[in-house]
């Protein structure tokens, strides 16, 4: 069946033939639905007839989000170190062993309901399209499984073997670096679709970092990297220069970084809700627009470092804190997530695009930053599905 979306007070194309900017922002508007893809796009008043008929009632429609970063196939809880960092305890890498303990301890069964959980909870404000990472096991058994249950919810499946050194080699780096680029990635190429490498002090460094993300990219993997999160490093000159769909976090940059990264294909992905969490200096997102780098919003989901799954509470706090507009947000948080996962069938609408819609209880996108911490959520469209 067909289904006609109209009165919709403003929608967000993200095509910039149908208005102003990138965001192509059309007033009175409507949405046609057919098949699971978008089928028609204009005025309200010149929509063909449908099936079936929603009245968005003059409120907002925008493409459903684009979470290109998130770690949620894990167990347990960190709310104890949570506390301890926010009574003043500094982040660090190591927490991370503390949900490799659990993770490993996990039945299928329950990382499978876990992660369900969470990609529900997700959908629920308005995420459709979402990556997941390995790297809570840090065995070849337990990454190999987290990606197999990872990829029955999304394809977007992130081999993270290296996300940090597994206990057991913790006075054998090397010899875990070996294992992550030989009988792990072997078990693990055929379930995902991204290699990614923790390129951070207290994790992997440049040479390190360099090995993983080469050994995938040889099994088909395209690179993706933590960049630049705790302090200045390698992380986002390797991205550039191997091509990584995207460099994630990009707090600190020099000159030269932000150069690289505007003068490249390489997303940089921030991801506030890190910083939010940690109490760490927010990344500039106006450095890096203003030199002309593409930028992407994610929530980075994980028990550790930022436990949200809101994509419009990255949007706000991003436009509060990173010197970002609203609009500027916005695209980042749908087009431009797209774009890091090399996917040109969502974060839009326009026609042919898989129907993935957000309807907001608002008139306009710019709510997302205005009301923060408000669920605006009215309606969630999945390739055509109503599943909100």
């Amino acid at each position: 069946m067909s289904t006609l979306i109209t009165g919709i007070g403003s929608l967000v194309t993200n095509d910039p033939a149908h208005g102003p900017g990138p965001l192509g922002v059309l007033a009175g508007a409507a949405v046609v639905v057919d098949g699971g893809r978008i089928a028609w796009v204009g005025p309200a008043a010149a929509a063909p007839p449908a099936d079936d008929r929603v009245d968005a009632a003059g409120r907002a429609v925008l493409p459903g989000f684009v979470d290109s970063h998130a770690h949620l196939v894990f167990a347990g809880d960190r709310t104890a170190e949570f506390n301890a960092r926010m009574s003043g305890r500094a982040y660090t890498a190591g927490g991370i062993r503390t949900t490799v303990a659990a993770t490993r301890a996990a039945t299928d069964a329950e990382l499978d309901a876990n992660l369900a959980r969470f990609v529900g909870e997700a959908l629920r404000q308005g995420t459709t399209t979402i990556e997941c990472k390995s790297g809570y096991g840090l065995t070849v058994d337990d990454e190999a499984r987290a990606l197999r249950i990872a990829a029955a919810h999304t394809p977007e499946t992130t081999y993270l073997g290296a996300h940090v050194v597994a206990p057991e080699y913790a006075d054998d780096p090397a010899g875990y670096v070996d294992l992550v680029t030989g009988p792990m990635l072997d078990a693990c190429a055929p379930h995902a679709r991204w290699v990614d490498v923790f390129c951070e002090r207290g994790a992997f460094d440049g040479d390190q970092a360099r090995a993983v993300l080469t050994a995938g990219a040889a099994r088909g993997l395209v690179p993706r990297v933590h960049a630049n999160q705790l302090g200045h490093g390698p992380g986002v000159q390797l991205a550039v220069e191997l091509g990584a769909a995207s460099a994630d976090h990009c707090t600190h940059l020099t000159d030269a970084d932000v150069a690289a990264l505007a003068g490249s294909e390489t997303v940089a992905t921030l991801l506030p809700g890190a910083e939010f969490s940690t109490r760490a200096p927010y990344p500039d997102a106006r450095r890096l627009l203003d030199a002309g780098a593409a930028v992407a919003l994610s929530t980075d989901c994980n028990p550790g470092s930022s436990f949200t799954s809101s994509m419009a509470f990255c949007i706000a706090v991003a436009v509060r804190e990173m010197g970002m507009t609203p609009d500027e947000a916005v695209h980042a948080a749908t087009a431009v997530g797209a774009r890091a996962l090399r996917r040109t069938d969502v974060g839009r609408v326009a026609v042919g695009a898989r129907a993935d819609l957000l309807l907001l209880d608002a008139p306009s996108h710019v709510h997302l930053a205005y009301r923060p911490g408000v669920p605006l959520t009215a309606a969630v469209w999945r390739a055509g599905v109503r599943e909100v």
